[in-house]
Protein backbone atom coordinates (compact mmCIF):
# COMPACT_ATOMS: atom_id res chain seq x y z
CA UNK A 1 0.00 0.00 0.00
CA UNK A 2 1.25 3.50 -0.84
CA UNK A 3 2.44 5.43 2.19
CA UNK A 4 -0.18 7.85 3.49
CA UNK A 5 0.59 11.56 3.25
CA UNK A 6 0.56 12.69 6.90
CA UNK A 7 -2.29 15.06 7.73
CA UNK A 8 -1.07 18.59 8.41
CA UNK A 9 -3.85 19.39 10.88
CA UNK A 10 -5.37 22.10 8.68
CA UNK A 11 -8.93 21.70 7.39
CA UNK A 12 -10.48 23.81 4.61
CA UNK A 13 -14.31 23.72 4.80
CA UNK A 14 -15.80 25.08 1.57
CA UNK A 15 -19.44 26.22 1.65
CA UNK A 16 -21.78 26.83 4.57
CA UNK A 17 -25.18 25.82 3.25
CA UNK A 18 -28.07 24.03 4.93
CA UNK A 19 -26.06 20.86 5.62
CA UNK A 20 -23.33 22.67 7.56
CA UNK A 21 -24.08 22.26 11.24
CA UNK A 22 -22.48 21.23 14.50
CA UNK A 23 -20.05 18.92 12.74
CA UNK A 24 -18.01 21.99 11.88
CA UNK A 25 -17.78 22.85 15.58
CA UNK A 26 -16.54 19.31 16.27
CA UNK A 27 -13.78 19.82 13.72
CA UNK A 28 -12.78 23.09 15.36
CA UNK A 29 -12.14 21.05 18.52
CA UNK A 30 -9.90 18.47 16.86
CA UNK A 31 -8.11 20.20 13.96
CA UNK A 32 -5.17 22.50 14.54
CA UNK A 33 -6.60 25.06 12.12
CA UNK A 34 -9.95 25.37 10.31
CA UNK A 35 -10.53 27.74 7.42
CA UNK A 36 -14.13 28.31 6.30
CA UNK A 37 -14.51 29.45 2.70
CA UNK A 38 -17.58 31.24 1.31
CA UNK A 39 -18.36 33.58 -1.60
CA UNK A 40 -16.95 36.50 0.37
CA UNK A 41 -15.01 36.75 3.60
CA UNK A 42 -17.95 38.66 5.10
CA UNK A 43 -20.36 35.83 4.27
CA UNK A 44 -17.95 33.32 5.77
CA UNK A 45 -17.70 35.42 8.95
CA UNK A 46 -21.51 35.63 9.15
CA UNK A 47 -21.76 31.84 8.88
CA UNK A 48 -19.23 31.38 11.66
CA UNK A 49 -21.16 33.83 13.83
CA UNK A 50 -24.41 31.94 13.14
CA UNK A 51 -22.74 28.70 14.21
CA UNK A 52 -21.13 30.25 17.29
CA UNK A 53 -17.65 29.71 15.87
CA UNK A 54 -16.33 33.26 15.60
CA UNK A 55 -12.66 33.21 16.53
CA UNK A 56 -12.44 29.43 16.27
CA UNK A 57 -12.11 29.27 12.47
CA UNK A 58 -10.72 31.63 9.84
CA UNK A 59 -13.18 33.15 7.33
CA UNK A 60 -11.94 33.17 3.74
CA UNK A 61 -13.31 34.35 0.37
CA UNK A 62 -13.50 31.33 -1.95
CA UNK A 63 -12.21 30.93 -5.45
CA UNK A 64 -10.48 27.83 -6.72
CA UNK A 65 -7.32 29.84 -7.33
CA UNK A 66 -7.31 31.22 -3.79
CA UNK A 67 -7.83 27.75 -2.36
CA UNK A 68 -4.98 26.41 -4.49
CA UNK A 69 -2.64 29.09 -3.23
CA UNK A 70 -3.51 28.28 0.39
CA UNK A 71 -3.12 24.49 0.23
CA UNK A 72 -0.21 22.66 1.80
CA UNK A 73 0.62 18.93 1.62
CA UNK A 74 -1.49 16.99 4.11
CA UNK A 75 -4.26 19.58 4.37
CA UNK A 76 -7.83 18.26 4.27
CA UNK A 77 -10.34 19.93 1.93
CA UNK A 78 -14.03 19.44 2.73
CA UNK A 79 -16.38 20.36 -0.12
CA UNK A 80 -19.94 21.28 0.78
CA UNK A 81 -20.45 22.69 -2.72
CA UNK A 82 -22.72 21.02 -5.32
CA UNK A 83 -21.43 17.69 -6.62
CA UNK A 84 -20.38 19.03 -10.07
CA UNK A 85 -17.77 21.18 -8.29
CA UNK A 86 -16.02 18.24 -6.62
CA UNK A 87 -13.89 17.07 -9.54
CA UNK A 88 -12.22 20.44 -9.98
CA UNK A 89 -11.50 20.72 -6.27
CA UNK A 90 -10.14 17.17 -6.14
CA UNK A 91 -7.78 17.95 -9.04
CA UNK A 92 -6.35 20.82 -7.01
CA UNK A 93 -6.00 18.53 -4.00
CA UNK A 94 -4.09 15.92 -6.03
CA UNK A 95 -1.72 18.57 -7.37
CA UNK A 96 -1.15 19.97 -3.86
CA UNK A 97 -0.97 16.55 -2.10
CA UNK A 98 -4.03 17.38 0.01
CA UNK A 99 -6.77 15.01 1.17
CA UNK A 100 -10.38 15.44 0.03
CA UNK A 101 -13.78 14.81 1.67
CA UNK A 102 -17.43 15.32 0.76
CA UNK A 103 -20.85 13.86 1.55
CA UNK A 104 -21.96 13.40 -2.08
CA UNK A 105 -22.17 10.30 -4.26
CA UNK A 106 -19.02 9.53 -6.24
CA UNK A 107 -19.21 10.97 -9.75
CA UNK A 108 -17.44 9.53 -12.79
CA UNK A 109 -15.30 12.67 -12.92
CA UNK A 110 -14.14 12.06 -9.35
CA UNK A 111 -13.53 8.35 -9.99
CA UNK A 112 -11.21 9.20 -12.89
CA UNK A 113 -8.89 10.98 -10.47
CA UNK A 114 -8.86 8.35 -7.74
CA UNK A 115 -5.83 6.40 -9.14
CA UNK A 116 -3.71 9.55 -8.96
CA UNK A 117 -5.10 10.48 -5.55
CA UNK A 118 -4.55 6.96 -4.23
CA UNK A 119 -0.82 7.62 -4.14
CA UNK A 120 -0.95 8.63 -0.50
CA UNK A 121 -4.16 10.67 -0.40
CA UNK A 122 -7.54 9.91 1.15
CA UNK A 123 -10.61 10.61 -1.00
CA UNK A 124 -13.54 10.35 1.40
CA UNK A 125 -16.98 10.42 -0.21
CA UNK A 126 -20.59 9.45 0.60
CA UNK A 127 -19.95 10.40 4.23
CA UNK A 128 -23.16 12.18 5.20
CA UNK A 129 -26.65 10.89 5.98
CA UNK A 130 -27.78 9.28 2.73
CA UNK A 131 -25.29 8.43 1.42
CA UNK A 132 -23.30 7.93 4.59
CA UNK A 133 -25.03 6.66 7.71
CA UNK A 134 -27.08 4.32 5.52
CA UNK A 135 -23.81 2.69 4.39
CA UNK A 136 -22.71 2.25 8.00
CA UNK A 137 -26.02 0.59 8.88
CA UNK A 138 -25.85 -1.72 5.87
CA UNK A 139 -22.26 -2.83 6.47
CA UNK A 140 -23.09 -3.59 10.10
CA UNK A 141 -26.19 -5.62 9.25
CA UNK A 142 -24.48 -7.60 6.50
CA UNK A 143 -21.57 -8.51 8.80
CA UNK A 144 -23.95 -9.65 11.54
CA UNK A 145 -25.95 -11.75 9.09
CA UNK A 146 -22.81 -13.30 7.61
CA UNK A 147 -21.70 -14.35 11.09
CA UNK A 148 -25.10 -15.93 11.73
CA UNK A 149 -25.79 -17.58 8.37
CA UNK A 150 -22.33 -18.15 6.84
CA UNK A 151 -20.92 -16.84 3.57
CA UNK A 152 -21.09 -20.17 1.79
CA UNK A 153 -24.62 -21.05 2.81
CA UNK A 154 -27.22 -20.95 0.03
CA UNK A 155 -29.67 -18.28 1.16
CA UNK A 156 -31.99 -15.60 -0.13
CA UNK A 157 -32.20 -12.08 1.22
CA UNK A 158 -34.12 -8.84 1.16
CA UNK A 159 -32.33 -5.55 1.84
CA UNK A 160 -34.17 -2.24 1.87
CA UNK A 161 -32.73 1.17 2.75
CA UNK A 162 -35.06 4.18 2.88
CA UNK A 163 -34.28 7.72 4.01
CA UNK A 164 -36.25 10.95 4.02
CA UNK A 165 -36.13 14.51 5.26
CA UNK A 166 -39.74 15.31 6.14
CA UNK A 167 -41.66 17.93 8.13
CA UNK A 168 -41.81 17.14 11.84
CA UNK A 169 -45.37 18.50 11.76
CA UNK A 170 -47.16 17.21 8.62
CA UNK A 171 -48.71 19.79 6.29
CA UNK A 172 -51.23 19.31 3.49
CA UNK A 173 -48.43 18.91 0.90
CA UNK A 174 -46.68 16.33 3.10
CA UNK A 175 -43.36 18.06 2.44
CA UNK A 176 -41.42 21.31 2.96
CA UNK A 177 -38.55 22.46 0.78
CA UNK A 178 -35.27 23.06 2.58
CA UNK A 179 -32.82 22.63 -0.32
CA UNK A 180 -32.70 23.27 -4.08
CA UNK A 181 -36.33 22.78 -5.15
CA UNK A 182 -35.41 21.99 -8.74
CA UNK A 183 -33.12 19.25 -7.49
CA UNK A 184 -36.06 17.65 -5.67
CA UNK A 185 -38.15 17.55 -8.85
CA UNK A 186 -35.33 16.46 -11.15
CA UNK A 187 -34.51 13.56 -8.84
CA UNK A 188 -38.03 12.28 -9.49
CA UNK A 189 -37.41 12.52 -13.25
CA UNK A 190 -34.42 10.15 -13.08
CA UNK A 191 -35.09 6.40 -13.59
CA UNK A 192 -34.48 4.09 -10.62
CA UNK A 193 -32.84 0.66 -11.00
CA UNK A 194 -33.22 -1.95 -8.26
CA UNK A 195 -33.90 -5.65 -7.61
CA UNK A 196 -37.43 -6.91 -6.98
CA UNK A 197 -38.73 -10.50 -6.94
CA UNK A 198 -35.20 -11.66 -7.75
CA UNK A 199 -34.93 -9.66 -10.98
CA UNK A 200 -33.46 -6.35 -12.03
CA UNK A 201 -36.19 -3.73 -12.36
CA UNK A 202 -36.23 -0.16 -13.68
CA UNK A 203 -38.85 2.43 -12.75
CA UNK A 204 -38.81 5.16 -15.38
CA UNK A 205 -40.96 7.25 -13.06
CA UNK A 206 -39.86 6.36 -9.53
CA UNK A 207 -43.01 7.68 -7.85
CA UNK A 208 -45.05 5.10 -9.76
CA UNK A 209 -43.28 2.43 -7.68
CA UNK A 210 -44.37 4.03 -4.39
CA UNK A 211 -45.63 1.65 -1.71
CA UNK A 212 -46.57 1.74 1.98
CA UNK A 213 -43.81 1.05 4.48
CA UNK A 214 -44.46 0.66 8.21
CA UNK A 215 -41.65 1.77 10.49
CA UNK A 216 -41.99 1.24 14.24
CA UNK A 217 -45.80 1.26 13.90
CA UNK A 218 -45.94 4.41 11.74
CA UNK A 219 -46.93 4.24 8.07
CA UNK A 220 -44.82 6.03 5.47
CA UNK A 221 -44.58 5.92 1.68
CA UNK A 222 -41.36 4.85 -0.03
CA UNK A 223 -40.06 4.67 -3.58
CA UNK A 224 -36.74 3.61 -5.21
CA UNK A 225 -34.25 6.16 -6.46
CA UNK A 226 -30.97 6.26 -8.38
CA UNK A 227 -29.21 2.93 -9.08
CA UNK A 228 -29.31 0.43 -6.21
CA UNK A 229 -27.63 -2.46 -8.04
CA UNK A 230 -23.93 -1.48 -7.59
CA UNK A 231 -24.42 -1.46 -3.82
CA UNK A 232 -24.86 -5.26 -3.80
CA UNK A 233 -21.09 -5.46 -4.31
CA UNK A 234 -20.28 -2.39 -2.23
CA UNK A 235 -22.05 -3.87 0.81
CA UNK A 236 -20.23 -7.20 0.42
CA UNK A 237 -23.25 -9.46 -0.08
CA UNK A 238 -21.99 -13.10 -0.23
CA UNK A 239 -22.10 -14.67 -3.69
CA UNK A 240 -24.00 -17.69 -2.32
CA UNK A 241 -26.85 -15.45 -1.21
CA UNK A 242 -29.42 -14.60 -3.86
CA UNK A 243 -31.27 -11.29 -3.66
CA UNK A 244 -35.04 -11.30 -3.70
CA UNK A 245 -35.18 -7.57 -2.99
CA UNK A 246 -32.42 -4.97 -2.97
CA UNK A 247 -33.53 -1.37 -3.04
CA UNK A 248 -32.28 1.97 -1.78
CA UNK A 249 -34.85 4.72 -1.89
CA UNK A 250 -36.65 7.72 -0.47
CA UNK A 251 -39.11 7.88 2.42
CA UNK A 252 -42.03 10.31 2.54
CA UNK A 253 -44.99 10.97 4.84
CA UNK A 254 -48.16 8.96 4.32
CA UNK A 255 -50.35 10.78 1.83
CA UNK A 256 -47.43 12.21 -0.15
CA UNK A 257 -48.30 10.38 -3.36
CA UNK A 258 -51.82 11.79 -3.42
CA UNK A 259 -50.75 15.30 -2.37
CA UNK A 260 -48.23 15.50 -5.20
CA UNK A 261 -50.59 14.30 -7.93
CA UNK A 262 -50.56 17.58 -9.87
CA UNK A 263 -46.78 17.79 -9.62
CA UNK A 264 -46.42 14.34 -11.16
CA UNK A 265 -48.57 15.39 -14.12
CA UNK A 266 -46.16 18.27 -14.75
CA UNK A 267 -43.19 15.91 -14.50
CA UNK A 268 -44.79 13.58 -17.04
CA UNK A 269 -45.13 16.46 -19.51
CA UNK A 270 -41.39 17.01 -19.25
CA UNK A 271 -41.33 20.75 -20.03
CA UNK A 272 -38.00 21.83 -18.52
CA UNK A 273 -38.89 25.52 -18.32
CA UNK A 274 -42.24 24.79 -16.72
CA UNK A 275 -40.69 22.39 -14.20
CA UNK A 276 -38.08 24.98 -13.23
CA UNK A 277 -40.85 27.53 -12.68
CA UNK A 278 -42.93 25.00 -10.76
CA UNK A 279 -39.98 24.30 -8.45
CA UNK A 280 -39.82 27.97 -7.50
CA UNK A 281 -43.59 28.14 -7.00
CA UNK A 282 -43.62 25.10 -4.72
CA UNK A 283 -40.63 26.32 -2.70
CA UNK A 284 -42.39 29.64 -2.13
CA UNK A 285 -45.63 27.93 -1.15
CA UNK A 286 -44.13 25.22 1.07
CA UNK A 287 -40.86 26.60 2.49
CA UNK A 288 -39.09 25.50 5.63
CA UNK A 289 -39.18 28.59 7.85
CA UNK A 290 -37.28 29.34 11.06
CA UNK A 291 -40.37 28.22 12.97
CA UNK A 292 -40.52 24.80 11.27
CA UNK A 293 -38.73 21.71 12.49
CA UNK A 294 -37.49 19.02 10.16
CA UNK A 295 -37.42 15.31 10.83
CA UNK A 296 -35.03 12.73 9.42
CA UNK A 297 -36.06 9.07 9.21
CA UNK A 298 -33.60 6.44 7.97
CA UNK A 299 -34.43 2.75 8.18
CA UNK A 300 -32.25 -0.07 6.82
CA UNK A 301 -33.53 -3.65 7.04
CA UNK A 302 -31.93 -6.97 6.09
CA UNK A 303 -33.78 -10.32 6.15
CA UNK A 304 -31.91 -13.54 5.26
CA UNK A 305 -33.54 -16.96 4.81
CA UNK A 306 -31.27 -20.01 4.73
CA UNK A 307 -31.90 -23.76 4.49
CA UNK A 308 -33.98 -25.77 6.93
CA UNK A 309 -35.73 -22.76 8.35
CA UNK A 310 -32.50 -20.95 9.22
CA UNK A 311 -33.19 -17.21 9.27
CA UNK A 312 -31.75 -13.89 10.41
CA UNK A 313 -33.34 -10.44 10.47
CA UNK A 314 -32.03 -7.07 11.57
CA UNK A 315 -32.76 -3.39 11.13
CA UNK A 316 -31.42 0.01 12.08
CA UNK A 317 -33.70 3.00 12.66
CA UNK A 318 -32.61 6.62 12.93
CA UNK A 319 -35.43 9.07 13.70
CA UNK A 320 -34.32 12.60 14.64
CA UNK A 321 -36.15 15.92 14.86
CA UNK A 322 -34.40 19.26 14.50
CA UNK A 323 -34.42 21.94 17.18
CA UNK A 324 -33.87 25.70 17.46
CA UNK A 325 -30.11 25.32 17.24
CA UNK A 326 -29.84 22.95 14.30
CA UNK A 327 -31.88 21.02 11.77
CA UNK A 328 -31.86 17.23 11.96
CA UNK A 329 -30.47 17.11 8.41
CA UNK A 330 -27.54 19.42 9.24
CA UNK A 331 -26.72 17.41 12.35
CA UNK A 332 -26.69 14.07 10.56
CA UNK A 333 -24.75 15.23 7.49
CA UNK A 334 -22.19 17.50 9.15
CA UNK A 335 -21.41 15.29 12.15
CA UNK A 336 -20.91 12.21 9.99
CA UNK A 337 -18.69 14.09 7.56
CA UNK A 338 -16.72 15.70 10.39
CA UNK A 339 -16.22 12.28 11.98
CA UNK A 340 -14.75 11.00 8.73
CA UNK A 341 -12.47 14.02 8.46
CA UNK A 342 -11.24 13.42 12.01
CA UNK A 343 -10.24 9.93 10.93
CA UNK A 344 -8.35 11.45 8.01
CA UNK A 345 -6.59 13.71 10.50
CA UNK A 346 -5.63 10.82 12.80
CA UNK A 347 -4.35 8.72 9.89
CA UNK A 348 -6.75 5.80 10.38
CA UNK A 349 -8.31 5.95 6.90
CA UNK A 350 -6.26 4.29 4.14
CA UNK A 351 -5.14 6.08 0.95
CA UNK A 352 -7.54 5.97 -1.98
CA UNK A 353 -11.32 6.03 -2.17
CA UNK A 354 -13.48 5.50 0.90
CA UNK A 355 -17.26 5.61 0.67
CA UNK A 356 -17.95 6.43 4.31
CA UNK A 357 -16.54 3.50 6.28
CA UNK A 358 -15.87 0.72 3.79
CA UNK A 359 -15.57 -2.16 6.29
CA UNK A 360 -17.87 -3.60 8.92
CA UNK A 361 -15.31 -3.05 11.69
CA UNK A 362 -14.83 0.60 10.77
CA UNK A 363 -18.60 1.07 10.41
CA UNK A 364 -19.16 -0.22 13.94
CA UNK A 365 -16.52 2.20 15.21
CA UNK A 366 -18.14 5.15 13.44
CA UNK A 367 -21.59 4.18 14.71
CA UNK A 368 -20.35 4.08 18.28
CA UNK A 369 -18.78 7.51 17.86
CA UNK A 370 -21.88 9.02 16.22
CA UNK A 371 -24.08 7.73 19.03
CA UNK A 372 -21.82 9.39 21.60
CA UNK A 373 -22.06 12.64 19.64
CA UNK A 374 -25.83 12.88 19.62
CA UNK A 375 -26.79 11.06 16.41
CA UNK A 376 -28.99 8.44 18.00
CA UNK A 377 -30.39 5.27 16.45
CA UNK A 378 -31.68 1.83 17.44
CA UNK A 379 -30.71 -1.66 16.32
CA UNK A 380 -33.13 -4.60 16.29
CA UNK A 381 -31.95 -8.16 15.63
CA UNK A 382 -34.08 -11.32 15.36
CA UNK A 383 -32.13 -14.52 14.84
Amino acid sequence: MTELVPASGTVHWIGTGLSTGSGLAKLCESAQRVRVWHRTEERAAEALDRLGLTGRAEPRAYTLDKLTAALQPGDVVVSMLPAPEHAGILAVCVASRAHFACSSYVSDAVLEQVPAAAAGLVVLTEAGLDPGIDHLFAHSLVARARDAIGDGTAASYRLTSYCGGIPAVPNDFRYRFSWAPLGVLNALRSPARYLADGAETTAARPWEATRRHVVDGETFEVYPNRDSVPFVEQYGMPAAWKPQTFVRGTLRLEGWLEAWGEVFEELKAGDDARIAALAQELAATYPTTDADRDRVVLVVTLDVAGPAGQAWSGSYLLDLTGDEEESAMARCVSRTLALGVRHVLDGSLPPGLSRAAETAARSEEWLRELALEGVGFTLRVDA
